[in-house]
Protein backbone atom coordinates (compact mmCIF):
# COMPACT_ATOMS: atom_id res chain seq x y z
CA UNK A 1 0.00 0.00 0.00
CA UNK A 2 1.65 3.75 -0.98
CA UNK A 3 0.00 7.46 -0.66
CA UNK A 4 -0.02 7.24 -4.49
CA UNK A 5 -2.97 4.67 -4.32
CA UNK A 6 -4.66 6.48 -1.68
CA UNK A 7 -4.77 9.82 -3.77
CA UNK A 8 -5.98 8.04 -6.70
CA UNK A 9 -8.79 6.69 -4.86
CA UNK A 10 -9.77 9.91 -3.05
CA UNK A 11 -8.99 11.86 -6.37
CA UNK A 12 -11.54 9.43 -8.59
CA UNK A 13 -14.17 10.61 -6.20
CA UNK A 14 -13.26 13.94 -6.00
CA UNK A 15 -13.71 14.21 -10.09
CA UNK A 16 -16.93 12.48 -10.29
CA UNK A 17 -15.37 9.15 -11.23
CA UNK A 18 -13.22 10.44 -14.05
CA UNK A 19 -10.08 8.83 -14.35
CA UNK A 20 -9.06 11.35 -17.51
CA UNK A 21 -9.77 14.14 -14.86
CA UNK A 22 -8.16 11.98 -12.17
CA UNK A 23 -4.91 11.79 -14.45
CA UNK A 24 -4.96 15.40 -15.34
CA UNK A 25 -5.05 16.35 -11.50
CA UNK A 26 -2.52 13.81 -9.88
CA UNK A 27 -0.15 14.60 -13.45
CA UNK A 28 0.04 10.85 -14.15
CA UNK A 29 -1.40 8.67 -16.97
CA UNK A 30 -4.95 7.39 -16.94
CA UNK A 31 -3.62 3.50 -17.13
CA UNK A 32 -1.66 4.26 -14.49
CA UNK A 33 -4.35 5.52 -12.03
CA UNK A 34 -6.52 2.34 -12.72
CA UNK A 35 -3.40 0.62 -11.91
CA UNK A 36 -3.12 2.08 -8.68
CA UNK A 37 -6.50 1.70 -7.48
CA UNK A 38 -6.54 -2.28 -9.03
CA UNK A 39 -3.61 -2.85 -6.40
CA UNK A 40 -5.12 -1.62 -3.86
CA UNK A 41 -8.27 -2.90 -4.19
CA UNK A 42 -6.03 -6.57 -4.46
CA UNK A 43 -4.45 -5.92 -1.07
CA UNK A 44 -7.87 -5.17 1.00
CA UNK A 45 -9.49 -7.96 -1.22
CA UNK A 46 -12.38 -5.87 -2.18
CA UNK A 47 -13.50 -3.39 -5.04
CA UNK A 48 -13.74 -0.28 -4.06
CA UNK A 49 -15.90 1.20 -7.36
CA UNK A 50 -18.88 0.08 -9.58
CA UNK A 51 -17.82 -0.32 -12.85
CA UNK A 52 -19.72 -0.46 -15.83
CA UNK A 53 -17.57 -1.80 -18.38
CA UNK A 54 -14.01 0.00 -17.89
CA UNK A 55 -15.80 2.92 -16.45
CA UNK A 56 -16.12 3.57 -12.88
CA UNK A 57 -19.55 5.05 -11.70
CA UNK A 58 -19.68 5.21 -8.27
CA UNK A 59 -18.83 3.94 -4.90
CA UNK A 60 -19.56 0.05 -3.68
CA UNK A 61 -20.45 -0.46 0.03
CA UNK A 62 -17.21 -1.10 1.41
CA UNK A 63 -15.99 1.50 -0.85
CA UNK A 64 -18.34 3.84 1.00
CA UNK A 65 -16.79 2.50 4.12
CA UNK A 66 -12.95 3.06 2.87
CA UNK A 67 -12.83 6.25 1.63
CA UNK A 68 -12.89 8.32 5.16
CA UNK A 69 -10.12 6.17 6.29
CA UNK A 70 -8.24 7.17 2.82
CA UNK A 71 -8.99 10.55 3.65
CA UNK A 72 -8.24 10.75 7.15
CA UNK A 73 -4.67 9.03 6.35
CA UNK A 74 -4.05 11.38 3.67
CA UNK A 75 -4.84 14.11 5.99
CA UNK A 76 -2.36 13.13 8.32
CA UNK A 77 0.62 12.54 6.32
CA UNK A 78 -0.29 15.96 5.08
CA UNK A 79 0.12 17.27 8.86
CA UNK A 80 3.12 15.37 9.63
CA UNK A 81 4.76 17.02 6.65
CA UNK A 82 3.43 20.82 7.98
CA UNK A 83 4.74 19.73 11.27
CA UNK A 84 8.32 18.97 9.81
CA UNK A 85 8.10 22.27 8.38
CA UNK A 86 7.39 23.93 11.20
CA UNK A 87 10.43 22.96 13.10
CA UNK A 88 12.67 22.78 10.04
CA UNK A 89 11.54 25.65 8.14
CA UNK A 90 10.64 27.72 11.38
CA UNK A 91 8.86 30.71 10.09
CA UNK A 92 8.65 30.24 6.91
CA UNK A 93 6.25 29.30 4.53
CA UNK A 94 2.62 29.54 2.62
CA UNK A 95 -0.61 30.49 4.39
CA UNK A 96 -3.53 29.78 1.99
CA UNK A 97 -6.90 31.94 2.89
CA UNK A 98 -10.33 31.38 1.09
CA UNK A 99 -12.48 33.91 1.38
CA UNK A 100 -16.02 35.50 0.56
CA UNK A 101 -15.30 38.86 -1.82
CA UNK A 102 -16.73 41.07 1.22
CA UNK A 103 -14.22 39.33 3.50
CA UNK A 104 -11.31 40.13 1.12
CA UNK A 105 -12.11 43.36 0.37
CA UNK A 106 -13.16 44.81 3.43
CA UNK A 107 -12.66 42.80 6.80
CA UNK A 108 -9.13 41.32 6.16
CA UNK A 109 -6.79 43.98 4.12
CA UNK A 110 -5.94 45.16 7.85
CA UNK A 111 -5.19 41.62 9.24
CA UNK A 112 -3.43 40.52 6.29
CA UNK A 113 -1.10 44.03 6.50
CA UNK A 114 -0.31 43.51 10.18
CA UNK A 115 0.42 39.81 9.70
CA UNK A 116 3.07 40.13 6.95
CA UNK A 117 4.80 43.00 9.19
CA UNK A 118 5.11 40.18 11.99
CA UNK A 119 5.66 37.60 9.79
CA UNK A 120 7.60 38.59 6.63
CA UNK A 121 8.61 35.50 5.83
CA UNK A 122 5.29 33.81 5.11
CA UNK A 123 3.54 33.91 1.19
CA UNK A 124 0.25 34.90 1.66
CA UNK A 125 -2.37 33.33 -0.77
CA UNK A 126 -5.85 34.36 -1.07
CA UNK A 127 -8.38 32.76 -3.10
CA UNK A 128 -11.98 34.14 -3.38
CA UNK A 129 -15.19 32.34 -3.77
CA UNK A 130 -18.67 31.72 -2.74
CA UNK A 131 -19.42 30.78 0.90
CA UNK A 132 -19.74 26.56 -0.27
CA UNK A 133 -17.13 27.23 -2.23
CA UNK A 134 -14.70 28.40 0.58
CA UNK A 135 -16.02 25.23 2.68
CA UNK A 136 -15.31 23.14 -0.05
CA UNK A 137 -11.14 24.37 -0.53
CA UNK A 138 -11.10 24.04 2.90
CA UNK A 139 -12.37 20.65 2.96
CA UNK A 140 -9.96 19.47 -0.31
CA UNK A 141 -6.79 21.05 1.56
CA UNK A 142 -6.45 23.39 -0.98
CA UNK A 143 -7.18 25.77 1.50
CA UNK A 144 -5.87 26.66 5.44
CA UNK A 145 -8.17 29.46 6.79
CA UNK A 146 -11.44 30.23 5.24
CA UNK A 147 -13.69 33.32 6.26
CA UNK A 148 -17.24 33.34 5.03
CA UNK A 149 -20.85 34.87 6.96
CA UNK A 150 -22.51 31.75 5.76
CA UNK A 151 -22.20 27.90 5.09
CA UNK A 152 -19.00 27.19 7.16
CA UNK A 153 -21.29 25.98 9.91
CA UNK A 154 -23.01 23.73 8.01
CA UNK A 155 -20.05 20.91 7.61
CA UNK A 156 -19.04 18.21 10.50
CA UNK A 157 -15.70 18.16 8.43
CA UNK A 158 -15.11 21.56 9.63
CA UNK A 159 -14.53 23.87 13.22
CA UNK A 160 -16.22 27.31 12.36
CA UNK A 161 -15.52 29.97 14.80
CA UNK A 162 -17.39 32.97 15.49
CA UNK A 163 -14.72 36.53 14.79
CA UNK A 164 -17.17 39.31 14.97
CA UNK A 165 -20.91 40.67 14.28
CA UNK A 166 -21.91 42.90 11.79
CA UNK A 167 -25.00 45.23 10.41
CA UNK A 168 -26.47 46.00 6.68
CA UNK A 169 -27.06 49.47 6.06
CA UNK A 170 -29.50 51.19 3.23
CA UNK A 171 -27.51 53.37 0.88
CA UNK A 172 -29.06 55.76 -1.75
CA UNK A 173 -27.75 58.71 -4.03
CA UNK A 174 -27.77 62.15 -1.58
CA UNK A 175 -31.01 63.59 -1.55
CA UNK A 176 -33.32 60.64 -2.17
CA UNK A 177 -36.34 60.65 -0.34
CA UNK A 178 -35.32 57.99 2.10
CA UNK A 179 -32.85 60.42 3.80
CA UNK A 180 -36.04 62.66 4.73
CA UNK A 181 -37.26 60.18 6.81
CA UNK A 182 -37.14 60.43 10.95
CA UNK A 183 -37.84 56.13 11.09
CA UNK A 184 -36.39 54.23 8.12
CA UNK A 185 -39.11 51.41 7.88
CA UNK A 186 -39.13 47.89 5.49
CA UNK A 187 -42.42 49.35 4.56
CA UNK A 188 -40.81 52.91 3.29
CA UNK A 189 -37.35 50.82 2.03
CA UNK A 190 -39.78 48.72 -0.03
CA UNK A 191 -41.29 51.04 -1.61
CA UNK A 192 -37.85 51.58 -3.65
CA UNK A 193 -36.35 49.23 -6.23
CA UNK A 194 -33.77 47.43 -4.59
CA UNK A 195 -30.08 46.29 -5.44
CA UNK A 196 -28.39 43.96 -3.16
CA UNK A 197 -26.19 40.56 -2.47
CA UNK A 198 -27.13 37.15 -4.55
CA UNK A 199 -28.72 34.97 -2.06
CA UNK A 200 -26.54 33.07 -0.22
CA UNK A 201 -24.26 35.81 -0.03
CA UNK A 202 -23.73 38.48 2.76
CA UNK A 203 -26.67 37.97 5.15
CA UNK A 204 -29.03 38.48 2.31
CA UNK A 205 -30.97 35.14 4.02
CA UNK A 206 -31.22 38.18 7.06
CA UNK A 207 -32.66 40.66 4.49
CA UNK A 208 -35.62 38.44 2.66
CA UNK A 209 -36.46 36.98 5.78
CA UNK A 210 -37.31 40.73 7.25
CA UNK A 211 -39.26 41.12 4.53
CA UNK A 212 -41.48 38.21 4.33
CA UNK A 213 -42.23 38.16 8.08
CA UNK A 214 -43.61 41.96 7.49
CA UNK A 215 -45.70 40.55 4.76
CA UNK A 216 -43.35 42.56 2.24
CA UNK A 217 -42.44 41.83 -1.75
CA UNK A 218 -39.77 44.32 -2.65
CA UNK A 219 -38.65 44.60 -5.56
CA UNK A 220 -35.44 43.67 -6.66
CA UNK A 221 -33.96 44.63 -9.50
CA UNK A 222 -30.23 43.96 -10.10
CA UNK A 223 -28.42 41.41 -7.11
CA UNK A 224 -24.63 40.67 -7.15
CA UNK A 225 -21.87 39.18 -4.88
CA UNK A 226 -20.00 42.56 -4.88
CA UNK A 227 -20.94 45.51 -2.90
CA UNK A 228 -18.85 47.71 -5.31
CA UNK A 229 -21.11 46.51 -8.20
CA UNK A 230 -24.20 47.20 -5.93
CA UNK A 231 -22.65 50.83 -5.22
CA UNK A 232 -22.77 51.62 -9.21
CA UNK A 233 -25.86 51.25 -9.78
CA UNK A 234 -27.11 52.90 -6.90
CA UNK A 235 -25.08 55.28 -8.30
CA UNK A 236 -26.98 55.04 -11.55
CA UNK A 237 -30.40 55.71 -10.26
CA UNK A 238 -31.19 51.84 -10.66
CA UNK A 239 -32.75 51.73 -6.84
CA UNK A 240 -31.60 51.67 -3.29
CA UNK A 241 -28.89 49.49 -2.25
CA UNK A 242 -28.96 46.94 0.78
CA UNK A 243 -25.08 46.20 1.52
CA UNK A 244 -23.08 45.03 4.58
CA UNK A 245 -22.34 48.69 6.75
CA UNK A 246 -18.76 47.78 6.24
CA UNK A 247 -18.52 47.84 2.68
CA UNK A 248 -19.30 51.64 2.77
CA UNK A 249 -16.70 54.32 3.55
CA UNK A 250 -17.83 57.55 3.93
CA UNK A 251 -14.74 59.06 2.30
CA UNK A 252 -14.43 56.58 -0.74
CA UNK A 253 -18.36 56.44 -0.97
CA UNK A 254 -19.39 60.34 -0.83
CA UNK A 255 -21.55 60.10 -4.00
CA UNK A 256 -23.46 58.18 -1.61
CA UNK A 257 -25.90 58.06 1.79
CA UNK A 258 -26.30 55.37 3.95
CA UNK A 259 -28.94 54.79 6.41
CA UNK A 260 -27.96 53.16 9.39
CA UNK A 261 -30.79 49.49 9.01
CA UNK A 262 -29.51 47.85 12.17
CA UNK A 263 -33.44 47.71 13.26
CA UNK A 264 -34.02 46.30 10.43
CA UNK A 265 -32.29 43.33 9.78
CA UNK A 266 -31.18 40.78 11.97
CA UNK A 267 -26.91 41.11 12.59
CA UNK A 268 -24.74 38.52 11.03
CA UNK A 269 -21.93 36.87 12.13
CA UNK A 270 -19.04 36.30 10.06
CA UNK A 271 -17.22 32.36 10.94
CA UNK A 272 -13.29 31.89 10.60
CA UNK A 273 -12.92 28.04 9.90
CA UNK A 274 -10.48 25.26 9.45
CA UNK A 275 -10.52 21.59 8.54
CA UNK A 276 -11.32 19.18 11.66
CA UNK A 277 -8.22 17.50 12.77
CA UNK A 278 -5.68 19.47 10.10
CA UNK A 279 -2.39 20.60 12.03
CA UNK A 280 -1.87 23.98 11.44
CA UNK A 281 1.66 25.68 11.87
CA UNK A 282 2.64 28.67 14.28
CA UNK A 283 2.26 31.30 11.69
CA UNK A 284 -1.34 30.16 11.08
CA UNK A 285 -2.56 30.11 14.57
CA UNK A 286 -0.88 33.81 14.63
CA UNK A 287 -3.12 34.93 11.44
CA UNK A 288 -6.24 33.90 13.22
CA UNK A 289 -5.97 36.02 16.10
CA UNK A 290 -4.10 38.89 14.27
CA UNK A 291 -7.62 38.98 12.80
CA UNK A 292 -10.09 37.67 15.58
CA UNK A 293 -7.73 38.40 18.83
CA UNK A 294 -10.69 36.91 21.12
CA UNK A 295 -9.43 33.31 19.24
CA UNK A 296 -5.69 32.50 20.56
CA UNK A 297 -3.70 29.44 20.14
CA UNK A 298 -5.30 27.91 23.15
CA UNK A 299 -9.15 28.74 22.04
CA UNK A 300 -8.52 27.14 18.67
CA UNK A 301 -6.46 24.24 19.92
CA UNK A 302 -9.24 23.25 22.11
CA UNK A 303 -12.08 23.80 19.37
CA UNK A 304 -10.37 21.54 16.80
CA UNK A 305 -10.45 18.79 19.53
CA UNK A 306 -14.08 19.10 19.74
CA UNK A 307 -16.37 16.77 18.93
CA UNK A 308 -18.49 17.35 15.27
CA UNK A 309 -21.73 19.46 16.00
CA UNK A 310 -19.98 21.45 18.89
CA UNK A 311 -21.00 24.99 18.29
CA UNK A 312 -18.78 28.04 19.40
CA UNK A 313 -19.85 31.70 20.02
CA UNK A 314 -18.78 35.11 21.50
Amino acid sequence: MNFQQLRSVRETVRQGFNLTSVAEALHTSQPGVSRQIRELEEELGIELFVRAGKRLTGLTAPGATVLPIVERMLMEADNLRRAGDDFARAGRGTLTIAATHSQARYALPTAVRDFRASHPDVTLHMHQGSPQQVAQMLLDGSADIGVATEALTKYDELVALPCYRWTHVVITPPGHPLTELETLTLQSVAAYPLVTYEAGYTGRGHIDEAFERHGLQPQVVLTAMDADVIKTYVELGLGVGIVAAIAYDEERDRHLTALDARHLFAANMTRLAVRRGSFLRDYAYAFIETFAPPLGRAVVEQALQSSAGSSFEI
